[in-house]
C-alpha cells in the first residue's frame, strides 16, 4: 500500500499555496520565516508520513498564516514559508536535504521527517549544524546512548510503550482471558527494539513466549506466519508493525481465520483508515497516545480543524504528538526569537502544555507521557491503560473479524 504522490503534495506542499494566497499587511513588511523538512512521499514510509506528520505540517502553516504568520520575539508576527522535498523513505536523500537546509539555503528552522530510523538519519546533522530538532515519530531505546542535545523526543519511547503493552497482556492474563502469547515484528531499528523491550516486560510479569517471528520492511505476505501462530494455538497475538505490515497482517488474519482473544499491533493501528479498512476494526488493540476525549488543553479543537482542513481524522497517536512538537515549536519562537541556542534552553528548562498533556524534557526526552494501549472499540480508539489515562476498559475477546 503507497500514498499517492498528488495527495501527497496536497498535504504538504499543497500547503505553501495558503502563503501565496495570502492576503494581509503582514506579508508586504515582513521577511517570511523558512521552515525546511523533508516528508516521504513514496516509499515504505509514505503511508506513515501521510497519514501523522504531512496533515499537521499543512494545517499548522495554513493557521499561522490566518493570523499573520508565527509570532516571534521582538519582531511580531512573520508568515511562514515550507522548503521541503519528497526523501522517498531514503535515509541518504533525507541527510543530503537537511545538510542543503541548513548550510546553503540556511532556513531558519526544520521540522523533522517520518520515522526512527530517518530520525537517526537526520537527528546528527541538525545536532552538528546546532538547529533545535523535535522528534514526534521515533522510538528507540539507543537514543538515551547519544549526545545530542538539538534533539528532543516528544512521544514515548519503547520502555513505556511495551510496558504498557505487557501490563494489559498480564491483566488479562490474571482474568482468564488469555493463555499464550506470540510476537511478531518488522525488522527495523523500531520493530527489533520494541520486540526486545517486551519480551523482557512479559518475562518480568511471568509471560512466556510461545511462538516469535520476525520478517523484513516491505514484506508482501505474512499469511504462512499468521498460520503457524493459529496452529499453536497463540491466543494473545502481538505485532511490532509499521503501517504497510500491519494493514497487510491484519488482511491475511482475517483471510486466514486467525482471531485471537488479543491481536495487538503497534504503529498504524491507531490511524482511522485502519478503523475504516477493516470495518471498525472492533477490539483490535494497539499503541496509543491521544484521544479526542481527553481533557488536555485544545484537544477538541485540534481534532476539529484536522477534519475541517484535512478531511479526515488525526490518528489517535502521532498525530497528536506532531502536534504537540509544532505546539512547542511555536511557543519557544514567541518567548525567545529565533537563536536555536535559546530556543534549545528554553527546550530544556519549561514545561509545555499540549494537547497530549504537559511535556517536560529530561535529557532531550519527553519524561511526562506514558506508554498508552488503545482498542478500537464502536469506532473510537479507547484508551485501555494505563487506567490513569483510559476512555474505556478493555473488550476480551476480541469480537469475530467482520
Amino acid at each position: 500500500m503507497t500514498m499517492k504522490r498528488r495527495n501527497f503534495l496536497k498535504a504538504t506542499v499543497g500547503a505553501r499555496a495558503a502563503f501565496g494566497g495570502f492576503q494581509g499587511k503582514a506579508w508586504g513588511q515582513a521577511k517570511a520565516v523558512r521552515i525546511g523538512y523533508t516528508l516521504s512521499a513514496t516509499g515504505p514510509y509514505a503511508v506513515g508520513a501521510g497519514i501523522i506528520q504531512a496533515p499537521n505540517y499543512a494545517l499548522w502553516i495554513d493557521q499561522l498564516n490566518s493570523k499573520g504568520g508565527i509570532m516571534v520575539k521582538g519582531e511580531g508576527r512573520r508568515p511562514v514559508e515550507y522548503v521541503s522535498i519528497d526523501d522517498r523513505s531514503e535515509i541518504e536523500t533525507a541527510v543530503r536535504f537537511y545538510e542543503k537546509l541548513m548550510t546553503e539555503d540556511k532556513v531558519d528552522l526544520v521540522l523533522p521527517p517520518w520515522g526512527t530510523a530517518m530520525h537517526f538519519g537526520v537527528a546528527p546533522v541538525a545536532n552538528r549544524y546546532g538547529y533545535p530538532l523535535i522528534g514526534p515519530t521515533v522510538t528507540s531505546n539507543k537514543l538515551k546512548e547519544l549526545s545530542l542535545p538539538y534533539f528532543f523526543v516528544v512521544i514515548q519511547q519503547p520502555d513505556s510503550i511495551t510496558r504498557a503493552m505487557a501490563d494489559v497482556l498480564k491483566e488479562m492474563k490474571a482474568q482468564g482471558k488469555i493463555s499464550k502469547v506470540g510476537l511478531a515484528y518488522v525488522t527495523d531499528l523500531f520493530g527489533i527494539e520494541l520486540h526486545a523491550a517486551l519480551s523482557g516486560f512479559l518475562r518480568d510479569v511471568g509471560l512466556p513466549i510461545a511462538v516469535t517471528k520476525s520478517y523484513p520492511l516491505g514484506v508482501k505476505d505474512v499469511a504462512p506466519m499468521l498460520k503457524e501462530f493459529k496452529g499453536a494455538g497463540v491466543d494473545a497475538f502481538v505485532g511490532c508493525t509499521y503501517p504497510p505490515d500491519n494493514i497487510l497482517m491484519t488482511g491475511q488474519a482475517k483471510e486466514v481465520d486467525y482471531n485471537p482473544a488479543v491481536y495487538m499491533t503497534a504503529v498504524g493501528t491507531a490511524f482511522p483508515i485502519f478503523r475504516d479498512r477493516f470495518k471498525g476494526a472492533e477490539g483490535v488493540m494497539g499503541t496509543a497516545g491521544w484521544n479526542p476525549k481527553f481533557k488536555t488543553p485544545g484537544s477538541k479543537e485540534y481534532f476539529e480543524a484536522h477534519v475541517k482542513k484535512n478531511q479526515k481524522e488525526p490518528d489517535r497517536w502521532g498525530s497528536a504528538f506532531t502536534w504537540a512538537s509544532l505546539q512547542i515549536m511555536e511557543r519557544c519562537v514567541g518567548e525567545v526569537g529565533l537563536d536555536h541556542k535559546r530556543i534549545k534552553e528554553a527546550l530544556d528548562s519549561e514545561e509545555f502544555s499540549t494537547v497530549v498533556g504537559p511535556v517536560k524534557f529530561v535529557k532531550g526526552m519527553n519524561v511526562s507521557t506514558p506508554g498508552m494501549v488503545g482498542q478500537w472499540q464502536k469506532g473510537e480508539f479507547e484508551i485501555i491503560g494505563p487506567k490513569s489515562w483510559a476512555t474505556s476498559s478493555a473488550v476480551v475477546p476480541k469480537p469475530a473479524w467482520a
